[in-house]
């Protein structure tokens, strides 16, 4: 039998990757095993693994496996995980954030898509395989035509072998937040949940709950389990009756406590159950005349197969996950707050950068640490949202680089840097990119940038039909890109919460994203990246909002939050249509009415001259032949095609 670890074995696992792993200042792609030769070229940061494949083909033979898996996210499908969840990274020396590793008797080999795998080449030692796909849901499929079938245990192999050496299990306080961080108190937010479950057609009895940031949302309650997330390892089954919360019990202060209502039983108090007691209390609670809603993404298997199928209602998306979407007025205000706070700290770093990258003391790890020092003074900062993208020349061509203090490249006037940054604040969490350039760019580098401006910018402007689905409307940020044979491989954008994830599912602009709404926050990342040379992104986060349209009818458009300028010594103005220019210059002025008085009120003089310099009104320059930008309403009626 093909077996995998029930706690981490994702019914419908959707990944996402936000950081590459240790990537080096030269070019990557030529430090690389070399396993077709004898003795093998190995590098330097390739991980050995034989210890830990015998020992696991040990475990398999005692178990009766043929082959095991081992996914790469933990018990709650989190897209960033805690170093005790991090089993995949220890049975096969690859860091990447996305991969799924299968052991046979035989062989080893993992799967990951082609954003890791150049970095799986330089980690991994010859016991090991690199399969360039994308997932391993189509496993369960093949099998049935076999002898062969996928199951779960609910023994970890990896983690009898871990041992001693497995990192320990977070300890740290499970806190609430203050009233004036959140949108509505817990008890509103679970009265509405319920309310969705009494209307909905199957008439659910219970919501479970998988996700971490689910459960960390509906109590208002945060800690530090996972890294750049505040969240805390924890399952919530919230009954038409009884709302159940299982967690480590001894993480919670008497105040905290209190807070739950937790020393009662009626159906507004929060009782709190072990953790591990999760599987069986649910498998205990199906033995009723009752039926679980849940949402498939976010629920593993091994508490999936536990409900009777005549007992589950599925849906890809639990009512939380839809909900905690769309912010409602006071999160919205609480997220723009912190956008103009974030804004002030990158601010400070580029115009630090402009003053000391031509003295050529500054990397790309310094700089990193520099911007997360900046936002750590701002108030509220809680750290950062991800790792950070300090990229410079061809290391910004890699979609998803990251530094380290021993690999790293020097910023140079003469190359493009790339930065891709965030910050988790109790009142909001960030994500905003940058493209910038010292010196004299090229003619290509300037026209590409400004060629992902256009279509950040026609994106940004567009106004479409209510409850559109992202997929339908994000070639509008590609198309200036596509007009002269460019593209980039990533998506588009993503959602983003209130001191939650910094890439929020179910928004955004992938096929598996819910259609857009007024009070969705989502990204907005178009980019360009030439292969070991430079790479270009322009990331804003932005609000869904009603658009005022010259008829009446439900139409939707974005409100950009972040409010850092672009580098204007990238921006080639004449490949601008006069609506994308006064589109660039009425979002300058914006800046310069919000961040402008903030820099002014903290004496940051010099940053505010700066910031006057850099939101001047561009002017028009020459016309280009063929205009690239107007609103483009029949190929929009093509796109969109109405079906949303």
């Amino acid at each position: 039998m093909a077996r995998a670890p029930w706690g981490c074995c994702p019914w419908l696992v959707l990944l996402c990757a936000c950081a590459w792993g240790r990537p080096k200042s030269l070019d990557l792609r030529e430090d690389v095993r070399n396993c077709s030769i004898s003795p093998p070229y190995l590098p330097v940061t390739v991980v050995n693994t034989t210890a830990q494949l015998t020992a696991l083909r040990q475990q398999m033979h005692t178990q009766n496996v043929s082959a095991y898996i081992v996914p790469d996210t933990d018990a709650h499908m989190s897209e960033y995980i805690g170093d005790y969840d991090k089993r995949r990274a220890w049975i096969t020396g690859f860091t990447g954030s996305a991969g799924i590793a299968v052991v046979t008797m035989g062989k080893a080999a993992l799967w990951t898509d082609s954003r890791y795998w150049t970095q799986a080449e330089r980690q991994m030692d010859c016991n090991w395989e690199l399969h360039k796909e994308d997932s391993w849901e189509s496993y369960n499929v093949a099998l049935r035509d076999s002898d062969r079938e996928l199951v779960s245990i609910t023994v970890n192999l990896v983690d009898l072998l871990w041992g001693s050496e497995r990192p320990p299990v977070p300890s740290e306080p499970i806190y609430a937040l203050q009233e004036a961080f959140t949108g509505s108190s817990w008890q509103e937010k679970v009265s509405g949940i319920r309310s969705q479950m009494k209307k909905h057609r199957e008439a659910p009895t219970a919501v479970l709950l998988s996700a971490l940031d689910e459960t960390a949302w509906l109590f208002n309650l945060r800690s530090s389990d996972i890294p750049y997330n505040p969240f805390f390892y924890s399952y919530t089954l919230l009954t038409d009756s009884s709302i159940r919360l299982f967690a480590n019990k001894s993480r919670f202060s008497s105040k905290t406590l209190q807070y739950l209502n937790s020393s009662c039983t009626d159906s507004m108090c929060v009782q709190l159950e072990d953790y591990g007691q999760v599987r069986d209390s649910v498998q205990a609670y199906t033995s009723g005349a009752v039926k679980i809603w849940i949402g498939t993404s976010y629920t593993s298997y091994g508490l999936y197969e536990v409900i009777p199928k005549e007992k589950l209602i599925a849906d890809t998306y639990s009512p939380v996950m839809v909900t905690k979407a769309v912010k409602n007025s006071k999160e919205q205000t609480l997220l723009r707050a912190s956008h103009v706070r974030d804004a002030v700290a990158v601010i400070r770093y580029l115009v630090w950068l402009e003053e000391n990258v031509p003295k050529g003391t500054v990397d790309e790890f310094s700089g990193a640490e520099l911007l997360e020092k900046f936002r750590g003074e701002e108030e509220f900062f809680s750290g950062s949202s991800f790792e950070t993208i300090s990229a410079s020349g061809l290391n910004a061509a890699l979609a998803h680089y990251s530094p380290t203090k021993e690999l790293h490249r020097k910023l140079s006037s003469d190359e493009m840097y790339l930065l891709d940054s965030g910050g988790q604040y109790w009142d909001g969490t960030t994500d905003i990119t940058r493209t910038v350039h010292w010196g004299t760019p090229s003619a290509f580098q300037k026209e590409a940038y400004t060629r992902v401006l256009i279509g950040n910018i026609d994106l940004s402007r567009l106004v479409f039909p209510a409850a559109t689905s992202g997929r339908m409307v994000e070639a509008f940020a590609r198309r200036a890109l596509w007009d002269v044979g460019l593209n980039y491989g990533h998506g588009t954008g993503h959602g983003i919460g209130n001191f939650l994830c910094v890439h929020e599912w179910p928004v955004g602009f992938q096929s598996g994203n819910i259609a857009m709404a007024k009070g969705m926050f989502t990204s907005i990342e178009p980019g360009y990246y030439q292969d070991g040379e430079f790479g270009i992104r322009l990331e804003d986060v932005a609000l869904v909002v009603e658009a005022k349209t010259k008829y009446p009818g439900t139409y939707l458009t974005f409100e950009v939050v972040s409010l850092v300028p672009y580098d204007r010594n990238l921006i080639d103005v004449s490949l601008l249509s006069p609506e994308q220019l006064q589109y660039l210059n009425r979002y300058y002025q914006t800046i310069r009415e919000k961040v402008g008085p903030e820099l002014q009120r903290r004496q940051l003089l010099k940053e505010f001259s700066w910031l006057q310099r850099h939101t001047e009104p561009l002017a028009s320059r020459a016309a280009p032949t063929a205009s690239l930008a107007p609103l483009m309403t029949v190929s929009a009626l093509t796109i969109l095609s109405w079906s949303v």
